[in-house]
């Protein structure tokens, strides 16, 4: 009963949103691994889709301003070489990013990015939505993430929802969205860390 119920456990942290956390980087920290993609000001929407339902399972939100970040609410993403606080992470390069979809793509799960160009100024309004947000509980990340995108200019018609791809829908159906699906055969993921190149 015991091995059942960790199973299940370890099944429900990887396949959705896991629960708050308290981790808070160093100033020093942080200001280190600051990074800016040399793209145009950008924000990608990030929605890991089960294979075997189709519905959404996790959202997170990436934004590229004055440097780029990841908000990855009451995810379970970690690695040593990108810091984090209160569910946003810092650091992220070209192959920090790709770590990123490989962590979730799998077998069960392919992960949809979706990317919108934006101006500097809602970046930026971006970037702090997120950082002021806090840590994020279980099973809230859709809340999150379609709370923030509601609260920029331009992103109202974004509904306020629970529903990974009820809030990716919507995000697609925005002017200038450019979209791409990952894929992974890889039946697990999370036990070997990459830390050459991020």
């Amino acid at each position: 009963m015991v091995r059942l119920l960790a199973v299940l456990s370890l099944i429900v942290s990887l396949a959705g949103c896991g629960g708050a956390d308290n981790i808070w980087a160093s100033d020093q920290t942080v200001a280190d691994a600051v990074y800016r993609h040399d793209g145009p000001p950008t924000l990608t929407l990030f929605t890991v889709i089960s294979k075997a339902s189709g519905s959404g399972a996790h959202s997170a939100l990436m934004v590229n301003g004055s440097q780029r970040v990841i908000f990855d609410p009451a995810g379970t993403f970690h690695h040593p070489n990108l810091p984090e606080r209160h569910d946003v992470i810092y650091g992220m390069t070209d192959p920090a990013v790709d770590f990123y979809i490989d962590y979730h793509a799998r077998v069960t799960y392919d992960v949809v990015r979706q990317d919108i160009v934006v101006s500097p100024q809602v970046a930026e309004m971006a970037k702090r939505a997120v950082e002021q947000y806090g840590a994020v509980p279980k099973a809230h990340c859709g809340q999150s993430v379609s709370a923030i995108l509601r609260s920029l200019p331009g992103f109202g018609s974004v509904p306020q929802s629970y529903y990974p791809k009820k809030i990716m829908n919507a995000f697609g159906d925005l002017p200038g969205v450019r979209a791409q699906t990952f894929q992974d055969d890889d039946p697990h993921k999370g036990g070997e860390i990459r830390t050459q190149g991020i």
